[in-house]
């Protein structure tokens, strides 16, 4: 049996010991901060006590002339108000006293006849003042700045509610220029207008034309749309105002909106200069999605921002530039004519944009003379300038712990099999059964790529598990960038994602769970042929897909209408079952004819555990050439 039934058990373990861990620090947080005011309160005690210490004995002014006479009393002390000393009575215990004063001409004689020391006292109200209302006030402030900072917020912060949180970049504090930026020539040159309009506006002035207020930088994560925009600035050598959408929104109402009036001030003072708001998204969604407020604090947040993009003069050269992944669920209103008009598309890289990245993510690395960048850059079809910068220090960070003094190939093809794949796990101990189940598997895989027209070629094929759960893979390699697909390769596509599956079942007459994401993907084409493509001969060329789906996000929303009949929905589904059908007897009649090949591929991935694409070609001539000979060798045995 699979031993992932444990799986559960051993995550509510770890649920649970998180949860006590949470409850034991949160009661350390609360003690501690309990224990602050306890402290700060004996202090307080402490301070009193020791400066203004209450007297044992208060005497009337009569009495304490008696005790003159009587030579009971020292070591006296005379203010304005007051006279303090020390009691001496018959036991010897001494105590003080304090006495109101009395205008009395005869008390200095008094004392001097009969021998008593006293002193007079000049008592200054101020500091008495501050002693015993400033500094325990000071105290408690002192605390409260402990306990904000131990909070994780600084006291300033809390009160500039109101106050822009953006980091301002003066003119020649951003160092990157377009030089530092590759793969996204488009949008460079779209750009450049807006930094001639930085360096010399009157040559659009005088001619009568206006900047586009507003340059919203749409893309994919990763692809650089930060980096283009602080280039923007570093190029235009103006000040770069740099603020997170998120930045805006608290929980206090009305701190969003004088957030937004705060920044656009301050940018007004330091024109000419850059607006930069990341992640636009964060605050700019369409108003009236949230059912449970149809006028909650984002939305006042966005109102004021809408209107201070109207207010403004862009005659006084401020440019507005943000960026976002999910320009679909933008408001209408901060996309019209006048706010961000202009939509720069900043896209995954092509093969020679890939080049360009490469080239200079590796300015800075020692790379070895037979790292050749155009099989690096085939090689990593679909990945962004992120992707590729962690690709190349992965790669420095593996040369470095072999201690080598250049990054050479090998690094690098180790390094994409790790992004791409994940860990490789060695020490993974798994039987001989589930090997054999994996070599078979991704052999039907690696075949049915090779066999069919327009799959892409194999460049590997490996049984050593990697990552979270993957036990072997197969690695494509595209010859060339594709922006459409057409229905016979979405088939083929369909063919060799159900070649590990179907070669299971013919050499096994069993199956497993190793192909759980394949027939998932391949569900997901085949909804996509019937829903969005048309490609279904019988529901013919319509679309059924309603749903937004985020346009550079690969993610699948879980809602969605349906605006189509029960009727119509039973029939995709029959569509649906019909291509994947259809793909899998294509698949078994090809694996069936290929079996012996199958099993020779599948045992030398046995033994080697790794296949390079070349050799997984040359087994396939060397079938193909004894298929030819026993061919020749059966016609010439036939009697003629």
């Amino acid at each position: 049996m699979p031993r992932k039934r444990k799986k559960p058990k051993r995550e509510k373990d770890i649920f649970l010991e998180l949860k006590e861990k949470a409850k034991v620090k949160d009661k350390k947080t609360k003690s501690f901060t309990f224990l602050y005011f306890i402290i700060a309160f004996i202090a307080m005690i402490a301070i009193n006590s020791y400066f203004f210490k209450s007297e044992v004995k208060n005497i009337p002014y009569s009495e304490f002339k008696e005790l003159i006479t009587k030579g009971k009393v020292s070591d006296l002390v005379i203010d304005t108000e007051t006279i303090q000393g020390t009691l001496t009575p018959d036991n010897g215990k001494k105590t003080k006293f304090i006495s109101s004063r009395v205008e009395d001409p005869d008390l200095v004689k008094d004392l001097q006849k009969y021998n008593i020391k006293f002193s007079g006292y000049y008592e200054n109200k101020i500091i008495k003042a501050i002693i015993s209302w400033v500094l325990p006030f000071a105290i408690i402030i002192l605390i409260w700045n402990l306990l904000m900072r131990r909070m994780g917020g600084a006291p300033s912060s809390v009160l500039n509610f109101g106050k822009s949180k953006g980091k301002i970049y003066g003119e020649n504090e951003i160092k990157i220029t377009f030089d530092d930026v590759a793969g996204v020539d488009e949008a460079k040159e779209e750009l450049k207008e807006i930094i001639d309009y930085l360096k010399t506006p009157e040559k659009f002035l005088n001619i009568g034309g206006r900047i586009p207020r507003g340059i919203l930088l749409v893309g994919p994560p990763g692809t650089g749309k930060t980096l283009l925009a602080k280039a923007v600035a570093g190029e235009a050598k103006v000040p770069f105002f740099s603020m997170s959408g998120a930045d805006f929104v608290e929980m206090f109402v009305g701190v969003g909106a004088s957030r937004v009036r705060d920044l656009f001030a301050q940018a007004q003072e330091k024109a000419p200069c850059i607006i930069f708001i990341d992640e636009l998204d964060a605050l700019g969604k369409a108003r009236g999605m949230n059912p449970l407020s149809s006028h909650d604090e984002r939305e006042q947040t966005l109102n004021q921002l809408l209107s201070e993009m109207d207010g403004f003069d862009t005659k006084a050269g401020v440019v507005i530039m943000a960026a976002t992944n999910r320009p679909e669920i933008l408001d209408p209103a901060l996309l019209r004519a006048g706010r961000f008009d202009r939509h720069v598309l900043v896209d995954r890289p092509d093969i020679k944009g890939r080049e360009a990245i490469l080239r200079v993510h590796m300015k800075n690395v020692k790379v070895a003379k037979n790292v050749d960048i155009k099989v690096i850059a085939a090689r990593t079809p679909g990945f962004v300038g992120a992707d590729l910068a962690n690709l190349i220090n992965e790669a420095a960070l593996l040369a470095a712990r072999k201690g080598k003094t250049s990054v050479t190939m090998e690094e690098f093809e180790e390094a994409i099999d790790r992004v791409v794949a994940g860990l490789e796990k060695k020490q993974r101990v798994m039987s001989k059964k589930e090997k054999e189940i994996v070599a078979y598997h991704e052999t039907g895989h690696a075949l049915m790529a090779e066999f069919l027209e327009t799959a892409d070629q194999v460049h590997k094929i490996s049984i050593i598990p990697r990552g979270i759960s993957a036990l072997g893979y197969t690695l494509q390699l595209p010859t060339e960038d594709r922006y459409l697909m057409t229905r016979k390769e979405l088939l083929d596509r369909l063919g060799v994602l159900l070649g590990g599956r179907v070669a299971e079942e013919i050499i096994f007459n069993e199956i497993s769970t190793g192909a759980q994401n394949d027939l998932a993907r391949a569900t997901d084409i085949a909804k996509s042929m019937v829903k969005e493509y048309g490609m279904s001969e019988k529901l013919g060329y319509m679309t059924f897909e309603k749903e937004r789906r985020p346009l550079f996000l690969d993610i699948n929303p879980s809602f969605g209408t349906k605006d189509y009949s029960e009727e119509t929905a039973r029939e995709i589904d029959n569509e649906v079952r019909k291509i994947i059908e259809e793909s899998y007897q294509r698949v078994k009649t090809i694996l069936n004819d290929k079996k012996e090949l199958l099993k020779k591929v599948a045992q030398t991935l046995l033994e080697k555990e790794v296949i390079e694409g070349e050799e997984l070609r040359l087994l396939i001539k060397e079938e193909r050439g004894e298929f030819e000979e026993d061919k020749h060798r059966k016609e010439a045995d036939r009697p003629h």
